[in-house]
């Protein structure tokens, strides 16, 4: 309202001709989230510079609309108007939030054309939309052909190996970032973890909570919950604890980081324990804390516990189960033979059923020989993942497990026929301060025929192993 009326005021004065207030009022309202009025102003206006261009166009991206800032950057250049490098690197943060990867392309030529390909701004901006979009390659070509790199352009492409889950890279790169005498900013730091998170990768986890501590990092809370996470994932749930308890100032992040590191050990009680001891220190848990307490509850299999949890987060703290805590109720309720009491959840949730819901459910009538209900939960997943192969071939085993071979036969006969594929598995193992990755059936790794001499030995002494060479 404040806004409002000093606009009404400079209007009551005859001000709004002048360029520098109306770009200020572009600004005010950008930052309100009024886009709407930041556009008004700017149509209205008699004069623009290169700042009210800039302005305008940073106004739509920060209030996600990418189409209109894409739409003022061709209005500008069609008008002639003098652009400069922060519209460019701005509708290209556009582009990013949309993923338009054609507009991208078309924008990067066009830096190119202008002589702003090198520009740190615009560069960064271009290997950030290459990366959202999934175009990883070019976002690296980007990155290798600017002159200067700064911490942010760094941080940008160690991002983007991480959002397209090339882990073993966003480490390579954070390695010879430091090599380079980069500074560490904190968005390095941030991706890194979340590599070494992905990796279990607990040598590397070290040595980057040692840079966090150096650099000074080290009492920052998205810091420590991210250390906490490193460690959970690469089991070493102590040090995992330990960084927790050395925190001076814990927020429900932590507290729920924690309880999730436990609930994945299967340390159920401590997850319990720890959520009291929360709700003692005044601080209300929120829908991960449920979904960390849920999974404690299904490692365990204990069904009234998750119960009481689901009725406490609705009940006690008003909180609506999401589809996240629907499944490790229907996850619980299958581990513990409540079959019929899982697909009648899972007919009452108040939204759509995922395929992770179903997977769960199908998961359980495998272990629990339940045919009939098997069949309903593979055809809903058929019907939401008509792609995934993995969901035809479960079925089979569950056919195969009862002695039903005729429809064994026919699961199968219709994934021959059908374009579903199983997305081939991938698995990472640490050694020697190394991380090896390998896909099934690869045979790119440079050791790779020791490796299978080994297992060949192992097949030979134990004909149990089930290991199975794929050329």
């Amino acid at each position: 309202m404040q806004g409002k009326s000093c606009h009404a005021q400079i209007i009551h004065f005859g001000l709004q001709a002048d360029t520098l207030t109306s770009n200020m009022l572009i600004n005010m309202y950008a930052k309100c989230g009024v886009v709407g009025y930041s556009r008004k102003v700017f149509d209205e206006m008699r004069l623009r510079s290169v700042v009210s261009w800039n302005t305008v166009i940073a106004a739509h991206t920060q209030n996600g609309s990418g189409e209109g800032a894409l739409d003022l950057f061709v209005r500008m250049l069609r008008e002639g108007s003098e652009f400069s490098e922060f519209a460019l690197s701005s509708v290209l943060c556009a582009c990013a939030s949309k993923i338009l990867a054609f507009e991208s392309k078309q924008l990067h030529a066009f830096s190119i054309k202008a002589s702003m390909s090198f520009n740190a701004f615009v560069g960064t901006a271009l290997l950030d939309v290459y990366a959202k979009c999934h175009l990883i390659n070019d976002a690296l070509r980007v990155f290798e052909s600017m002159p200067e790199k700064s911490d942010v352009t760094w941080s940008s492409m160690m991002a983007g190996f991480v959002h397209n889950e090339l882990y073993e890279e966003a480490l390579g790169l954070f390695l010879r970032a430091q090599r380079s005498y980069t500074a560490t900013s904190m968005f390095i730091i941030s991706s890194v973890l979340s590599a070494c998170s992905a990796l279990a990768a607990l040598i590397e986890g070290k040595q980057v909570h040692a840079v966090v501590y150096k650099i000074g990092f080290g009492a920052n809370e998205i810091f420590t919950s991210s250390l906490v996470d490193v460690y959970a994932k690469c089991g070493s749930i102590k040090e995992s604890h330990d960084v927790f308890s050395d925190a001076e100032e814990k927020n429900v992040v932590l507290w729920n980081t924690m309880i999730s590191g436990f609930a994945r050990h299967s340390r159920s009680l401590e997850a319990m324990i720890l959520f009291e001891k929360m709700q003692q220190m005044f601080l209300f848990p929120n829908e991960v804390t449920y979904v960390s307490l849920l999974s404690a509850c299904a490692h365990m299999g204990l069904a009234e516990k998750g119960r009481k949890y689901f009725d406490m987060m609705k009940k006690e703290h008003n909180l609506s189960p999401n589809v996240f805590h629907y499944s490790c109720m229907v996850d619980i309720l299958g581990r513990t033979r409540q079959l019929n009491e899982a697909k009648d959840l899972i007919d009452k949730m108040p939204f759509e059923a995922t395929a992770s819901i179903w997977g769960s459910l199908l998961a359980s009538c495998r272990v629990h020989r339940n045919v009939e209900l098997a069949e309903v939960a593979a055809r809903k997943l058929f019907e939401i993942e008509p792609n995934n192969a993995g969901n035809h071939v479960l079925l089979s085993n569950i056919y195969a497990a009862d002695g039903r071979w005729e429809d064994v036969a026919s699961a199968r006969k219709v994934l021959k026929i059908s374009e579903a594929k199983k997305e081939r598995g991938k698995s990472w193992i640490e050694i020697k301060d190394k991380v090896h990755s390998f896909m099934v059936g690869e045979r790119t790794h440079p050791h790779i025929a020791e490796i299978y001499s080994r297992l060949d030995k192992f097949a030979g002494r134990d004909g149990r192993t089930g290991i199975q060479r794929l050329h």
